[in-house]
């Protein structure tokens, strides 16, 4: 029996199994030797060779435009971007990654147009793991839906999720440290629900014999298989529903009720037409607002503060973060900062490298000579 035989007959296992706290351990190891065979299965493809996609991450932050053939990413990309993105109203067009940059409030991101997915993209098929290795890299998922077809988007997740992508969510918070004696000892809340039987059985499936494993909150055997491997991308998501222009309005009330079916809060979703370039002043700012980007004014000496390029962070960076990404020695030569704005108790506001800052600073960096 193939690797891909042993996968499927564990999957129709785990779905013919009722879930109980009986069976919770059981389903646990299923699932555990479940991820174990596709991670082999994976990694023998890839070692069979095969021609991925090598896209250079460029700018101040990546963004993956995902769908289906033909839903619209070319024309998007392009009217977005400016880029060259080959338009055809046929599937299939889009048979490389292409790069565009969008610039807007002062960053630079760089958006993705990769091949349409299919139906068992993250088995291979129609080259769906060299697009899906491309989509892992990026900092956000911008999913592309046809008005007509929404039902795309739990199938789109589908093959992101079997491709080890986890969406809108974060990684499990939980500790694992080998040790060399006493087994594996389980640390948890009350308000976990796992037994900790099943817990034990999940880390043993995984090769662990002797460990310290502590859980802080709640979660699911998928979660905390996610957690032992520790090979998950997180990443944020939004919704663009594209040819939105091709229809009445009195048919709007079904698409909205369609979106609902899918989980999908219709004020959530991005309303755009590509053709028509409608809708996508929303949608870059829902891309800027998602990605977490803040833009930093730097003070410079003898030039003042400029408005115009600034330096562009993330949610949560600090001054020494700006030093990284301003390069040079100022890490090494940094003495103070002075900030004003929206992170500074007052102007002109005295910090070190610790101090976090906020959209729309003003920086100063003094430097050792």
């Amino acid at each position: 029996m193939g690797l891909e035989d042993e996968i499927e007959e564990l999957r129709e296992e785990i779905a013919e199994t009722p879930y109980n706290k009986s069976t919770e351990a059981h389903i646990g190891r299923l699932k555990s030797k479940l991820a174990q065979k596709k991670e082999k299965l994976e990694n023998q493809s890839s070692s069979g060779g095969g021609q991925g996609y090598a896209v250079e991450k460029t700018g101040d932050a990546t963004v993956a435009l995902v769908g289906f053939p033909s839903v619209g990413k070319s024309t998007l990309i392009n009217a977005l971007t400016n880029a060259d993105s080959e338009i055809g109203e046929y599937e299939f067009t889009t048979l490389n990654v292409n790069p565009g940059m969008l610039k807007y409030r002062g960053a630079n991101i760089q958006i993705l147009d990769v091949p349409g997915l299919i139906e068992g993209a993250a088995g291979g098929r129609g080259g769906g793991k060299e697009v899906l290795s491309v989509v892992r890299t990026a900092d956000l998922v911008v999913f592309v839906l046809s008005v007509f077809e929404i039902d795309q988007y739990e199938r789109l997740r589908h093959e992101l999720y079997e491709n080890k992508v986890r969406l809108d969510t974060d990684p499990p918070n939980i500790s694992v440290r080998k040790t060399h004696k006493d087994g594996i000892q389980v640390t948890m809340r009350d308000d976990v629900s796992l037994d900790e039987t099943t817990i034990k059985d999940v880390l043993r499936a995984h090769g662990f014999v002797n460990a310290d494993v502590t859980i802080p909150h709640d979660l699911t055997i998928d979660e905390l298989i996610d957690g032992v491997m520790d090979n998950r991308e997180y990443l944020p998501s939004i919704v663009s529903v594209n040819k939105a222009d091709l229809i009445e309005e009195d048919y709007l009330p079904t698409v909205e009720e369609d979106l609902r079916e899918h989980d999908i809060e219709p004020d959530d979703a991005i309303f755009i037409s590509a053709v028509e370039e409608k809708g996508l002043d929303v949608l870059k700012e829902r891309i800027f607002d998602a990605l977490g980007l803040i833009r930093i004014y730097m003070d410079k000496p003898s030039r003042g503060v400029d408005y115009e390029e600034p330096l562009v962070l993330r949610e949560g960076d600090t001054v020494g973060d700006a030093c990284k990404k301003l390069g040079g020695s100022f890490d090494e030569r940094f003495k103070f900062a002075r900030v004003s704005g929206p992170s500074a108790k007052h102007d002109e506001q005295q910090v070190g490298q610790g101090h976090e800052l906020a959209d729309e600073d003003v920086l100063r960096i003094v430097a050792r000579k």
